[in-house]
């Protein structure tokens, strides 16, 4: 029976279902695996027997990716699962700063009690003209799972789209309506743009890289949308920009200090992927990442190992080893398997940066002493028998 913690309220109603063979526990040492959200876990003390984290949701800065990774612990994400939810957030805030709708609407109930309402607001509606998204130009920086599902819904509202993204996936290319204009830097992006959304990850290459340089490339009197991380802005160059007028309206997930003081702003409770739809599909993704890599050994979605796949594990014994991506491991490796004489049917060895993940099917079970031999092998992090 594997052992599963949860931490975190995975889904609106409660439900997690591993299926058979699983059950949940309370205490942490006791676990195989961790289920989680949001929680950090920077400084968490975790127990030496757990070894995968899966995380319900793409964001992975509230875990130690690069410490787990050398003691072997494979943190899984779920990319793409809340997309859809995010690209609705995107368009709906799209439409708000256009529109004056939130504004009419606070007027109505600022005004609830007059006597002639209904001929009075007719009065004040001109004070609430907007204009509409058709025709205007929107630049969509990141065409990953999220981005390019706002590009194409962009397209289909007859918006002129560019899109930004030096590290676009073939299968993300593939996905991408043909009227999204690519362009090659972000300065053209950014040049002429009405509206500018964001959707990449924090990373050294992208944190503050939205400042005053590209906001005055825009529109006067652009929007501003972000709902991807709060590093990627530099906040007190929108704060200017808002000032200025260069910028009619910021809108975005993060609650920060700053933005909750500036003005033209709709600012959300980091509530991009809050539905109960998003936090199924990334449940969903998160368990079955989990249970793959605990019956099977594959990695899929992993950020901290690469992905790797040997199907079920059919064969008398299936061995992982997760170790530095040093030269020489496989050498090592095969080197102990030959002195027990072990018949290896299948091997795959895969990296990632620092790190890599060798497996491999025996037709027959190894010694404890070749698995002991195995572990003692210099940089490698944990050896697990899986079948």
């Amino acid at each position: 029976m594997r052992k599963i913690k949860l931490i975190d309220d995975i889904t609106k109603d409660g439900t997690v279902n591993f299926g058979d063979g699983y059950t949940f526990v309370e205490d942490t040492a006791d676990a195989d695996a961790i289920l989680m959200r949001s929680t950090d876990l920077h400084g968490y003390d975790l127990p030496g027997g757990i070894r995968a984290i899966a995380r319900c949701g793409a964001g992975v800065n509230n875990i130690p990716v690069d410490e787990y990774a050398k003691r072997g612990v494979v943190v899984f994400n779920s990319p793409g699962a809340n997309a859809n939810a995010v690209k609705e957030m995107v368009i709906c805030m799209m439409i708000l700063s256009s529109r004056g709708i939130v504004q009419s609407m606070e007027w109505v109930r600022d005004n609830a009690n007059r006597p002639n309402i209904m001929v009075e607001a007719e009065k004040v509606k001109k004070a609430f003209v907007g204009q509409e998204l058709s025709g205007k130009r929107v630049g969509v920086i990141g065409l990953g799972n999220v981005g390019s599902k706002v590009a194409n819904a962009c397209v289909q509202l007859g918006m002129d789209v560019y899109g930004y993204d030096p590290f676009i996936s073939v299968e993300h290319a593939w996905d991408l309506s043909r009227d999204v204009r690519r362009v090659g830097t972000l300065e053209d992006l950014c040049r002429g743009c009405d509206y500018l959304t964001l959707h990449v990850p924090s990373k050294a290459d992208t944190i503050g890289m939205i400042s005053t340089e590209q906001l005055a490339l825009l529109h006067p009197g652009a929007v501003l949308i972000n709902f991807a991380r709060e590093t990627i802005v530099d906040e007190d160059a929108v704060n200017d920009a808002l000032h200025t007028g260069q910028l009619s309206w910021f809108s975005t997930d993060f609650a920060t200090s700053k933005t909750v003081l500036m003005p033209n702003t709709f600012v959300t409770t980091h509530s991009g992927a809050g539905t109960s739809e998003a936090e199924a599909n990334c449940a969903d993704m998160a368990i079955s990442e989990l249970k793959d890599y605990l019956e099977n050994g594959n990695i899929a979605h992993s950020v901290n190992y690469p992905s790797c796949s040997m199907g079920k594990a059919r064969a008398a014994s299936r061995i992982a080893c997760l170790h530095a991506n040093v030269p020489n491991m496989i050498g090592q490796i095969t080197a102990i398997l030959a002195k027990d004489n072990a018949n290896v049917q299948r091997m795959v060895n895969e990296s990632a940066g620092e790190n890599a993940y060798t497996m491999f099917d025996t037709d027959e079970h190894l010694e404890s002493s070749t698995i002991e031999a195995l572990k003692e092998i210099p940089a490698v992090y944990r050896v697990r028998v899986i079948k």
